[in-house]
């Protein structure tokens, strides 16, 4: 996709506003004397860790059932039995299908905490059961916002900020209204653009404002709308409206914004936002209508909690 660029003119209210793999020890606490047993079982000695016994040789992640196991007793994942072609990558015997029934049974016995325990999780979890959770901890990395490039970096919300700031060069702004113009010399020559991701810190949060063109059907649109840098038990205390318009019409957009744990390609395909056909985001352009200068005006504002009702109501005074 193409990158262009964005005219920026804020204004200010005045407001302050390969998949990587975290391996954490595990506890002995639980299933001693069966791990023992299984260490005992495989010629490996007691005093090995949960965490050497339950990591695949190969890929070095946790295993899960079926582990599979040479005639020496040497144990593998699944995944990497396939890639091994049969020979045990420790001492090259021919694996077959014996599965290592003892160490699947001592896995079931086990409760570890959260891989993302570093990152402030507290959970404690059965050893089954913790590759669930950890694909919907909230304290789980976020992936990169920025939709220009399929950027693999992950992380909690400081250091995204960071990144997107100084490695992809977005414009950072304070306060909780804008006013952005689009351009685009040749705008019936392109199907589909990203522009510059910008970035607002307000309500002492961040948030993302994106504008893409893309193909809806058969018919060439444009469209903005607001990712909100958390999760969306968070997004939901936030609401946001986005306007556009020329030659005496107008174009307005509510909404709430979604978090950045979806992508942007799943926002923009839920056509969550506001969508302007491209004749008549030319037609607000006004001139020869062969140009793109499209002016996006917008607001986000805080919803505050009714405590007798528990409904949100619109906090008008920002």
């Amino acid at each position: 996709m193409d990158l262009d660029s964005v005219e920026c003119v804020s204004s200010y209210d005045g407001l302050e506003e390969e998949t990587s793999h975290l391996h954490l020890p595990f506890s002995k606490s639980h299933g001693g004397a069966a791990i023992d047993a299984a260490a005992q079982a495989q010629g490996i000695s007691p005093a090995t860790s949960i965490h050497e016994l339950l990591e695949c040789p190969v890929c070095t992640n946790s295993m899960y059932p079926p582990i599979h196991q040479c005639p020496n007793g040497h144990t593998l994942c699944l995944t990497c039995k396939t890639r091994v072609q049969n020979r045990c990558p420790t001492c090259r015997q021919e694996l077959g299908d014996i599965r290592c029934l003892a160490l699947e049974k001592v896995a079931e016995s086990l409760e570890l905490p959260c891989k993302f325990s570093s990152l402030g999780c507290p959970g404690i979890f059965l050893y089954y059961s913790k590759l669930k959770h950890e694909s919907l901890c909230n304290f789980r990395p976020y992936n990169c916002p920025y939709a220009g490039s399929d950027c693999s970096v992950m992380g909690d919300i400081p250091f995204l900020v960071d990144h997107l700031r100084d490695d992809h060069k977005v414009d950072m702004h304070t306060g909780c209204t804008f006013n952005h113009r689009y351009v685009k010399s040749n705008p019936r020559e392109v199907e589909n653009a990203t522009w510059m991701l910008t970035v607002f810190h307000c309500f002492g949060q961040y948030f993302c404002l994106h504008f893409e063109a893309f193909q809806l059907g058969m018919a060439p649109v444009y469209m903005a709308f607001l990712r909100f840098m958390g999760d969306e038990s968070e997004a939901r205390n936030y609401s946001y409206s986005l306007e556009v318009g020329g030659n005496g019409r107008k174009l307005i957009w509510e909404g709430t914004p979604r978090s950045i744990r979806d992508s942007h390609r799943k926002v923009r395909d839920s056509h969550d936002g506001l969508i302007i056909q491209r004749n008549m985001a030319l037609f607000f352009s006004g001139g020869d209508r062969k140009e793109l200068k499209l002016r996006v005006t917008g607001r986000i504002w805080k919803e505050q909690q009714n405590s007798e009702s528990g409904m949100c109501i619109p906090n008008l005074n920002t």
